[in-house]
């Protein structure tokens, strides 16, 4: 039986890695849709986030891994919604938006859906780091044939499809390696523009040049990667 929140959205797993968010947590998981399920995976944090988000109504795994793909990943391994998205935990973006993400994925017009990030607010996106990203999406349509305008961490895809794509990457490159092995695998992607706030609290990632280089250095690395099978289209194919 599918759980619907209305009429015409299915559920979902929301999986929101953490790392010392506690100031951002309130607002995020007030914006989760009714019905769905927030997973926060707590990634070390010292500010009492996980005490945080259980106040809050979500569940709260622990990665002790550092590691922005680390705790991605151990949040799809605890979902168990058909539906799986993913979204950043420093209320830089609205969970809210993810509704539209899930209902095209559940009607199989796309296989992922990703969001586009459009700052709505004088820095909002570093300008080190628009830069960072403008480069990777110019790699990945080299080595992807993709046309995307951004790797944002805003997405919806299905649970079953995603692990079969076997990401191996638990650092900054495993949104990329989502995309690339998605791309390699046949699926569909769908990018849609989302509004793209200020974060509140400072940047682990992007916040600085130094932290913008350390994840272009892990996705160029994934783009060197050899291409995967197609065969793991299967996966996507079967669940639509």
């Amino acid at each position: 039986m599918v759980r619907v929140t209305n009429s015409t959205t299915p559920c979902a797993d929301v999986v929101l890695p953490c790392l010392d968010e506690a100031a951002a947590l309130p607002w995020v998981l007030a914006r989760i849709p009714d019905g769905w399920r927030a997973i926060v995976v707590d990634n070390g944090s010292t500010d009492g986030s996980a005490t945080i988000a259980r106040a809050h109504g979500a569940t709260v795994v622990h990665e002790p891994r550092r590691g922005f793909g680390a705790a991605c990943h151990t949040g799809l391994l605890a979902a168990e919604a058909d539906i799986v998205c993913f979204c950043d935990c420093d209320a830089s973006l609205d969970p809210g938006l993810l509704a539209a993400f899930v209902r095209t994925v559940a009607a199989g017009d796309a296989d992922l859906v990703l969001g586009r990030r459009r700052p709505q607010e004088r820095g909002a996106w570093p300008v080190h780091a628009r830069l960072g990203n403008l480069a990777l999406t110019r790699m990945l349509r080299r080595r992807a044939g993709l046309t995307l305008g951004d790797l944002g961490p805003l997405r919806a895809a299905r649970r079953e499809p995603l692990l079969a794509l076997g990401l191996t990457d638990r650092r900054s490159g495993y949104p990329l390696q989502m995309v690339v092995r998605a791309a390699d695998a046949g699926w569909r992607i769908e990018e849609r523009e989302v509004p793209y706030r200020p974060r509140t609290g400072k940047s682990k990632v992007t916040g600085t040049w130094r932290g913008t280089w350390h994840a272009v250095r892990d996705m160029r690395a994934v783009l060197r990667q050899p291409p995967e099978a197609r065969a793991l289209a299967t996966g996507a194919r079967a669940a639509r």
